[in-house]
């Protein structure tokens, strides 16, 4: 049963989601908050496997509760409901630890599988989204200096097999995707993320795709 605390300053929207939740055998809900520093207290007292995150609220938005649920080293993971796809918000989000983002309007089974999955430890962002995110916003990131990736040694920890997965895994590629390009099963090209996940020492592929950005690996549409 995954446990989930329902985040989110507008009770009909909180009361949606519960009745979503509650219509599945595998999901339950532990409690609402509605507002960040009620999410952060409950998250602390519930251990929620899963915190599903509205951004802006009144009063701690979700960014900052959101920063302050990951410092504390609980096992909760958090999954951060936006309106908006290219929402400066979700990716500072990201940046303090969220597992994914995912729009507020997104289908029903869109959102359960989002839940199943970060409760399972993966990563939940739309790979068209990862990259239209990281190019508006590459603007906000600091200036990286053009020996930053070869000065990096978890780099040269990666094979070139690793560092190619990377690569797909920062230009939003899915399992699937990254298999049918490179021309490798599934199961494979799993293993390989794993890898590469542990060996540059991310949490997850939310985690390793602004890893890959900020080493240069990839870079942003110019046109963005």
């Amino acid at each position: 049963m995954t446990t989930v605390l329902i985040v989110d300053d507008q009770p009909l929207q909180r009361l949606g989601f519960r009745m979503l939740l509650e219509s599945q055998p595998d999901t339950s809900v532990a409690g609402e908050a509605g507002h960040g520093a009620e999410a952060v207290r409950l998250t602390a007292h519930l251990r929620p496997d899963v915190v599903l995150m509205d951004i802006r609220m009144p009063g701690m938005d979700g960014i900052e509760a959101t920063r302050q649920i990951i410092a504390a080293g609980g096992r909760s993971r958090v999954l951060v409901l936006t309106t908006f796809d290219l929402d400066e918000y979700a990716h500072a989000a990201l940046r303090t630890g969220a597992s994914g983002f995912l729009l507020k309007d997104a289908h029903p089974e869109e959102l359960l599988s989002g839940i199943r999955s970060v409760a399972a430890g993966d990563a939940v962002i739309a790979p068209a989204l990862t990259r239209r995110l990281l190019d508006t916003y590459a603007h906000r990131l600091p200036t990286r200096s053009a020996g930053t990736a070869a000065d990096d040694p978890r780099l040269g920890t990666l094979t070139g097999r690793e560092r190619e997965i990377l690569v797909a895994v920062g230009q939003g590629w899915t399992n699937g995707e990254i298999a049918e390009r490179l021309v490798l099963s599934e199961s494979t090209v799993k293993t390989h993320v794993s890898r590469v996940l542990a060996k540059i020492g991310a949490r997850d592929r939310v985690q390793a795709v602004i890893f890959a950005y900020d080493r240069e690996l990839i870079h942003p549409n110019p046109s963005a």
